[in-house]
């Protein structure tokens, strides 16, 4: 007996067929073989672009940040009751907006220009953004063939994610340690809850697809999106990814209750040249100097994501060194000099390894991103990227230069049908063509609810990693530090004496039994937070700085004078990048880690009330020589090598950090409380 699916309708007719309801999305009064919810996504999305035209087919093929309308200012500038965002600006990612066009209001780019893909970058509470999305699907039902909208965002449930901007709107979802910290937990269990828990937030709010996660394997210790990694041990990052795929998308592929994820950046971003990352001129080659690297390093992870169903995969902005690499790299025998968006074998070699799904470019690959290929017109460029295998470009909305490359006969009706297809497909195999409509209300019971606050918490605590415990220094257990007093103090940068002071007293709340000082001169123990900052995700600035010192937001002579101060000192440090540790963990008894873990977990392992259970996701540098760059631009360990394997190209140079208690800082260490 067929079991009818959930379906949604507020402009449409709905049809009943033999006891069972369809939308009639096209209003032509009878049921069509794309409305049809009986047959598979791949016969409806066939049908569905049997139907379309060429302009609804263009419209698809963008992916766009657009704002909310309770972002803007002027009421005036909005539509249903405030809903969406109605206002003109000029087009993003146009270098050169000789035309003026204009940055068009939601409904117009829904409407006109047939969008369909958009990206949401605010925080807001999960009932706004429900709303949100449910105003857009409104206005996309009411169109020729009812193509519903599709909503993307960044990863959310990370604590310490990127995002851009803040309003007084601004609610999270559950808050789970960094994707480093979830790595550092070495548990794909606590992974695979974390996703579940995490794709019900995003299916209750209405959004429907994830530019997450990143299968990169870091190797470059300056790379600036470290922390946004699983680390570098390809064989763990492939089973997290594959784990994260599977929690987000669905067990047995992608379905009506998923979210479709976009896994980044293919064939691996962790290849960077001295760390320099393609959003700047400097940074735009991935260089693999070591034979095989690609293969045995890189590419595995993606594999494993293609194997587990990823929905799309999004190449990086990177071109590929055949000058800086040790060629050929198998799989390929050598690299075409061009983005990889533009890559033809790049995207080739994406096909020959399973994937089934769309390629989504990285943003910006029209405009300041186009590595490569940026003597082509707006439209060349488009047609260079389809042609290689791109089906949709992200963060523009400049629709209108994928018509001309089109018109222009620069790609082929072939590439855009197909494109039009794969697209589509996703959007059936979700449901979204039935009912693409959420509760609001439902979405705040849900979203940040006390049970995943409570794992969360939990994940936090085992995301935390002993590095160092001299002389069995921790933990700080109630009875241990009776008649004594502990001092605590924060560094990073931006740091405020209000917050300080509200940390203080939440540890104090928290730990009754502790007597804390706010003087060190009066302690016992002290313990320091670290939290450096390093680098910009935009902009150049030169080789990332490792050492943690004042230029990364970190008093040092402040410790040092602390050090000299207390009997005991304890360092909880937050790990965004493999620091540079000499100057820092000789000062401490005790070290540990924490990869955007709560200040509180850290805490809570410091004292005993949990224990350290967490493993290192990367490999810490030696010492300046470890990572220093000649003058030729060659870096004394391989870029492309992960850390734990580096020292096997070197020489007999070190480059693992050895502590003064003889710890070896390589990925996977980890002490206990019986340990160490």
């Amino acid at each position: 007996m067929v079991e009818q699916v959930p379906i949604g309708a507020r402009v449409k007719p709905v049809l009943t067929v033999q006891g069972l309801t369809f939308k009639d999305l096209n209003g032509n009064g009878r049921l069509d073989p794309y409305e049809d919810w009986r047959l598979s996504p791949a016969q409806r999305a066939a049908d569905l672009v049997s139907r379309m035209s060429v302009d609804e087919k263009v419209g698809l093929m963008v992916i766009n940040s657009r704002s909310m309308g309770l972002s803007q200012p002027d009421p005036a500038l909005t539509s249903h009751d405030g809903v969406l965002d109605e206002q003109y600006h000029p087009v993003r990612n146009d270098p050169h907006n000789t035309a003026g066009k204009p940055y068009e209001g939601t409904t117009q780019q829904i409407t006109d220009l047939h969008m369909r893909h958009f990206i949401m970058r605010e925080t807001p509470p999960g009932s706004a953004i429900a709303t949100w999305v449910n105003a857009m699907n409104e206005v996309a039902e009411g169109t020729r063939l009812g193509i519903p909208v599709l909503v993307a965002a960044n990863s959310k449930n990370e604590l310490g994610g990127f995002r851009l901007g803040a309003t007084p709107h601004d609610r999270d979802f559950t808050q789970w340690p960094g994707t480093l910290g979830l790595a550092a937990t070495a548990d794909l269990d606590l992974i695979r809850d974390f996703a579940e828990k995490s794709r019900t937030e995003w299916v209750a709010s209405g959004l429907r697809k994830g530019y997450m996660y990143m299968a990169d394997t870091a190797t470059d210790p300056r790379w600036f999106r470290t922390n946004g990694t699983f680390g570098e041990d390809p064989e763990f990052v492939s089973r997290a990814i594959a784990t994260v795929i599977r929690a987000f998308q669905g067990e047995d592929g992608l379905g009506r209750d998923g979210v479709a994820l976009t896994v980044k950046h293919f064939p691996g971003g962790g290849a960077r040249e001295n760390g320099f990352d393609p959003h700047y001129a400097e940074g735009r080659f991935n260089v693999y100097p070591t034979p095989e690297s690609l293969k045995t390093y890189h590419l595995p992870p993606f594999q494993a994501a293609i194997d587990a169903g990823a929905a799309s995969i999004m190449p990086y902005y990177a071109i590929p060194s055949d000058e800086k690499s040790a060629m050929p790299q198998p799989p390929l025998d050598g690299f075409e000099q061009v983005g990889f968006a533009f890559n033809r074998p790049i995207l080739d070699l994406l096909r020959a390894m399973g994937h089934q799904g769309y390629v989504n470019s990285d943003s910006g690959i029209l405009s300041k991103m186009a590595w490569g290929v940026s003597e082509l017109s707006v439209p060349e460029r488009v047609g260079r990227a389809v042609t290689a295998g791109t089906d949709i470009i992200a963060d523009t909305n400049d629709v209108e230069s994928i018509r001309t490359a089109f018109l222009e006969e620069l790609f082929s009706t072939e590439r855009l049908d197909e494109a039009a297809y794969r697209l589509v497909w996703e959007m059936f195999a979700l449901g979204l063509f039935d009912d693409p409509y959420v509760d609001p209300e439902q979405a705040d019971e849900i979203v940040a609810n006390e049970r995943y606050a409570a794992a969360a918490a939990e994940a936090h605590r085992r995301s935390v990693v002993l590095m160092k415990n001299h002389d069995g220094a921790l933990p700080l257990t109630p009875s241990r530090p009776a008649g004594q007093r502990v001092y605590v103090e924060l560094f990073e940068r931006h740091l405020t004496g209000a917050k300080l002071d509200r940390l203080r007293a939440d540890l104090a709340a928290a730990h009754p039994d502790i007597d804390f000082t706010a003087d060190y001169r009066h302690a016992d123990v002290a313990v320091l937070f670290l939290n450096p900052f390093t680098g910009s995700y935009f902009d150049f600035t030169g080789l990332l700085d490792l050492d943690i010192h004042e230029a990364t937001h970190v008093d040092l002579d402040r410790i040092r004078h602390i050090r000299s101060a207390v009997p005991r000192l304890v360092v909880g440090l937050n790990v965004m990048l493999p620091w540079l540790l000499g100057a820092v963990e000789p000062l401490a008894d005790a070290l540990v880690a924490g990869f955007d873990t709560r200040t509180e977990a850290l805490f809570a392992v410091i004292v005993g009330d949990a224990e350290p259970r967490g493993r290192l996701p990367l490999t810490f540098p030696a010492d300046h020589a470890a990572i220093a760059v000649d003058d030729n631009g060659i870096c004394a360990s391989p870029n492309d090598v992960p850390g734990f394997d580096k020292e096997k190209f070197m020489n007999g140079r070190p480059y693992v950090y050895v502590d003064s208690d003889g710890n070896r800082y390589q990925c996977g260490h980890g002490l206990t409380y019986t340990t160490g």
